[in-house]
């Protein structure tokens, strides 16, 4: 046994801090630990003056951002008459009057509904429709975009930063606008609602990428999102230990936070922050020079974020140093390529996870040495989630057999909103069908492929997966996305569209016999096209785009269609 797995093992064993229980259903759940995030956040008014929100125009320090979100919540609460159940849509950009309004809204019982931030006005308006809102909570950037929705619907609406410096606000508060910064300033006395916050309560509706169609509302209550909160804090517990220290001592991490605040991979690294008194440093938006200044300014000793703008701070800091500081850097949200983790320095512990929307966050992780050695994997699960890998009929399949990856824990989402299909295709018996081909091998599993990715050709399984990370690592290759099409005989056939390196002369026989060097024939793609790889802002491939291009042969279109081998 691993010295990491030691220390998981230590960390959930009967009556340790991680120690999990199971329900009568046979879930587990952890043992102890808050049950609502209304328990959690109110821990960390203790860390008083420490600076929690580090934004490009304010800072907030923990006791200065429990007042101001108490005051939100009593002005939700009292004033609006809003009550436990309704929906509260938070549609800002990373400001740190973001996780002002989100934990406004869990201390006022209220669901909260973050949308994406680059959403059209098309695509926030459908969201919108699928909630119904009580209440938003937006920037003056997104105000335009839902302000339709708005008047149609008259819904009371608060809007962040929304003086001159971005879009001006429109309305006026008879109009059911108010403009944040015109509140009273919070009185630090004051305390959050007197009201009762339960396990059972629905917490979140956050929605799915959408990658493959309409995106759903996926559903967590409060006891499911205190769950991902104690996932976190159980990876770094353990990786804290396997780098030779003691969990809580020493100076509070100092994190730049690169995730959109409403992606569910945020929530994890907000979630162990948090948890320990750290800071968080935000960028309204990605530029890897920019995040080099933050890092040295702030001494930043964590980085989360997308493997892609992991790639481009190595490689900004590869060409003017800046680095110093960094002890961790962390990424999801995506599967990393495999040259990532050779590219993290000795001095920096890498972290790897994967996690969905369902799942509330992550719920496997891989760190350290372990992770350097087997970047293939993403490692074990956490106590309080179940791993099942599954055959075409639910059986259970025998250990390095590739299935699909089946979960279930206390994280979990309880279905999709007001989708009764969608819950019933994805959840069997408890357990959440994530559409993940994946392999376990001593208790570490390893992501092949999505089920709707994987090709079959004449019979043979193709993994997707597998042929990017190879095409990937070709020296003149900046991305690849592989994918089936359709042919006559085979049944499918392996195509690739590929984003060279600026200056890159390799073409397209040079990419098969680099690939047919390190693949069985079958998975070489037969077909290449040249072009972006188009990836949603978390860093996902967004493969029916392409395959909606090569429907209408317009893949490779500055470079020739594609390339037959």
């Amino acid at each position: 046994m691993s010295q990491a797995r030691e220390f998981e093992a230590a960390l959930s064993a009967p009556g340790a801090p991680f120690a999990v229980v199971r329900d009568d259903d046979g879930v587990p759940v952890y043992a102890d630990g808050p049950r609502t995030l209304k328990e959690f956040v109110e821990t960390t008014w203790a860390y008083g003056d420490r600076p929690f929100l580090v934004g490009e125009s304010a800072t907030y320090t923990y006791r200065e951002f429990f007042t101001a979100s108490c005051a939100l919540a009593r002005r939700l609460h009292d004033t609006y008459g809003l009550r436990p159940g309704e929906r509260a849509a938070i549609a800002m950009r990373n400001h740190p009057e973001w996780q002002i309004a989100f934990w406004a809204t869990q201390l006022a019982g209220l669901i909260a509904v973050p949308l994406n931030a680059w959403w059209t006005e098309a695509e926030l308006t459908y969201a919108l429709d699928d909630c119904t809102p009580s209440v938003l909570l937006v920037d003056g950037e997104r105000l335009p975009r839902v302000d339709a929705w708005r008047r149609a619907h008259t819904v009371r609406t608060v809007v962040f930063h929304g003086g001159s410096g971005d879009a001006e606000v429109t309305g006026s508060a008879g109009d059911g606008v108010e403009r944040y910064e015109d509140f009273p300033a919070p009185d630090p006395m004051e305390a959050p609602p007197l009201l009762e916050v339960r396990p059972e309560d629905d917490s979140t509706i956050i929605y799915t990428s959408g990658t493959t169609g309409r995106p759903k509302g996926a559903v967590a209550t409060q006891l499911a999102q205190a769950g991902s909160a104690r996932h976190i804090q159980f990876y770094g517990a353990a990786a804290t230990l396997a780098e030779g220290r003691v969990p809580g001592q020493g100076p509070a991490p100092v994190t730049l936070m690169t995730f959109p605040f409403f992606h569910v991979a945020a929530f994890a690294t907000l979630y162990v922050t948090m948890g320990v008194g750290g800071t968080l440093v935000l960028m309204r938006k990605w530029d890897a020079d920019r995040a080099l200044d933050l890092v040295t300014r702030h001494r930043v000793t964590g980085y989360a974020g997308v493997p892609t703008t992991a790639l481009q701070l190595l490689a900004a800091a590869e060409c003017r140093g800046g680095l110093e500081s960094l002890q961790v850097l962390s990424t999801g949200g995506a599967p990393p390529p495999p040259d990532l983790v050779r590219k993290v320095g000795a001095g920096i512990v890498p972290r790897n996870g994967y996690g969905l929307t369902e799942t509330s966050g992550g719920v496997l992780a891989s760190y350290g040495d372990e992770y350097r050695e087997d970047p293939g994997s993403v490692g074990r699960p956490v106590p309080a989630v179940d791993v099942r890998i599954a055959g075409p009929n639910g059986e259970l399949l025998a250990e390095g057999e590739v299935g699909e990856l089946w979960l279930r824990g206390q994280s979990l989402v309880r279905g999709y909103w007001r989708d009764e299909a969608a819950t019933a295709a994805a959840f069997r018996d408890g357990w959440f069908r994530t559409g993940d081909l994946a392999t376990v091998c001593d208790g570490r599993v390893s992501i092949v492929d999505r089920l709707k990715d994987m090709v079959i050709r004449g019979g043979e399984n193709v993994y997707c997966v597998e042929v990017e990370a190879v095409l990937q690592g070709h020296p003149e290759v900046e991305d690849a996305a592989v994918f089936g099409v359709p042919h006559p005989e085979l049944g499918e056939e392996v195509a690739a569209v590929v984003q060279l390196c600026p200056g890159a002369k390799v073409g397209a026989e040079g990419l098969r016999a680099y690939a047919g060097g390190r693949l069985a024939a079958f998975k070489v793609p037969e077909l290449v096209a040249f072009a972006a790889v188009p990836r949603n802002p978390t860093g996902k491939i967004l493969k029916h785009e392409l395959r909606e291009l090569w429907e209408l042969g317009e893949l490779g279109e500055s470079r020739g269609l594609f390339t037959r081998g």
